[in-house]
């Protein structure tokens, strides 16, 4: 991408205090376990020093703050509600990352009064050269579109300009986060885009005459380039769909993507000939729609992906690969039992923690890591007694020592092990069934070939996000 992705870059410690680099690293290391990819791109589009504003959408509760203060590198100040802040877990984090809080009208108890000092708070700390982290959308909510955005950030920006008669230079950074099945255990991947600065100087300049109007300009350009960052979708459906119809298309390039931003670009560039076309030929989308349902459904019955589908299986190949993959596999069994073993019973708890406080969409992921950060030290504790109690000091130290390494190898082999699971499904699926590869290669052809030909009706400044609108 344009020669400035960066994977998994940390952040510079250096002048960091302690308390905030221990929150980065925790939020690393937590976001590392949790989803089996990450990218973030765009990091050299953040100033080394200077007052900096991260505007980022919201859709996945606290784990959204956790990414960018574990993979952006500078020191962030938060903007959090402050209802967070007399939670007992989640506000000492906030209080260790230096966050400031907010009041919301929605919020039982917020004195609206007191945002003033937030205010000063936020200006103070870009008159330092700080930087700021904020979600002007002012909630966090899991269907994949972006909520109207409120005006701190412009207000922020433009007071803290004013006040140094615009020779401050702040930079104000919209920043996309995109997550593919966010609650899901290490089934999802999570990726993070720095998108280029939003300009603010002529909208410094009309602050001094028409502070409102100036607000409402940069507010509407904050939304604009937040979009230019996401994938945008009415709701989860068509984004599953829209997922569908990228797969189909990387796996037909001759150069698949080969990393989550080219993914991420290939899927708004699908929503916005959707956007375009939904108007012009309502009938032939709501056919292909239909059609792409039906696949997407027979696919995952099979167990299959559409890549796998066109490949070939004669008999040698199969048995290749199934020695290949299943010898490791048993190999492994042993070791990967014993760190199932050493985090079964934290794993569960989690799981039933989760499934009875039933948390919105947009916040499993945050509960499942909350509760998973108190339940598996309460769990490794007890067990580690149990083991001194059995074994002694002997079988401690060991329990000690195997704790770590073999939980990464049973998260590895069972990685291994569901993807062997899911190919050999649909290998004997297609066994049986002789036909039913080539009836979804049949329906995958005509899918693809709808979307070539609707495709051509897309003006291309259309896909570019130039036109229509909408990026």
């Amino acid at each position: 991408m344009e020669g400035w992705l960066r994977k998994m870059q940390k952040p510079q410690d250096v002048a960091q205090p302690f308390p905030y680099r221990v929150v980065c690293r925790l939020a690393r290391l937590l976001l590392d376990l949790f989803y089996r990819r990450v990218e973030v791109v765009g990091l050299d589009r953040i100033p080394a020093g200077g007052p900096v504003i991260v505007a980022a959408n919201h859709q996945n509760g606290l784990v959204d703050p956790m990414f960018l203060l574990g993979m952006i590198p500078r020191r962030l100040t938060p903007i959090a509600k402050a209802p967070l802040f007399r939670h007992p877990l989640i506000g000492s984090f906030l209080r260790l990352a230096g966050a400031i809080p907010v009041h919301r009208k929605q919020d039982e108890g917020s004195d609206m009064a007191r945002n003033r000092e937030m205010f000063g708070a936020a200006i103070g700390t870009l008159q330092q050269g700080g930087a700021i982290l904020i979600f002007p959308e002012g909630l966090s909510q899991a269907e994949p579109v972006l909520m109207p955005l409120r005006t701190g950030a412009a207000r922020i920006l433009l007071s803290a300009e004013t006040e140094a008669n615009g020779g401050l230079g702040v930079a104000l950074l919209p920043v996309g986060l995109v997550f593919h099945d966010p609650g899901s255990f290490r089934n999802g991947w999570a990726l993070t885009l720095v998108g280029p600065p939003v300009p603010t100087d002529d909208l410094i300049r009309l602050y001094r005459t028409s502070p409102e109007a100036a607000v409402r300009h940069l507010t509407d350009r904050v939304t604009e380039a937040l979009r230019r960052q996401i994938v945008e979708a009415q709701d989860r459906q068509m984004l599953r769909l829209v997922d569908v119809v990228t797969s189909l298309l990387r796996e037909e390039s001759v150069v698949a993507d080969a990393d989550l931003a080219a993914r991420a670009k290939r899927s708004r560039q699908v929503m916005r000939a959707y956007r375009y076309l939904i108007s012009r030929h309502p009938e032939r989308l709501e056919a292909l729609r239909i059609q792409v349902e039906q696949y997407a459904d027979d696919l995952k019955l099979v167990g299959m992906s559409g890549r796998q589908l066109a490949q070939i299986y004669p008999a040698g190949v199969a048995w290749r690969y199934a020695i290949r993959e299943g010898v490791p596999l048993l190999l492994g069994l042993p070791l990967a039992l014993w760190g199932i073993m050493n985090h079964l019973i934290p794993y569960q708890l989690t799981a039933m923690v989760v499934r009875l406080i039933a948390p919105p969409p947009a916040a499993e992921a945050t509960y499942k890591l909350s509760a998973g950060l108190v339940l598996y030290p309460l769990c490794w504790a007890g067990q580690g007694w149990l083991a001194w109690r059995i074994g002694g000091g002997w079988l401690l130290a060991l329990y000690l020592a195997s704790l770590i390494p073999t939980g990464f190898f049973a998260l590895t082999w069972h990685g291994r092990l569901w993807r062997f699971r899911r190919e050999a499904r649909g290998f004997f699926q297609f066994l049986g069934n002789r036909d039913l590869r080539h009836r979804l290669i049949d329906r995958r052809r005509v899918i693809l070939e709808e979307v070539s030909a609707l495709s051509r009706l897309v003006p291309e400044s259309v896909l570019e996000g130039a036109a229509n609108g909408r990026p």
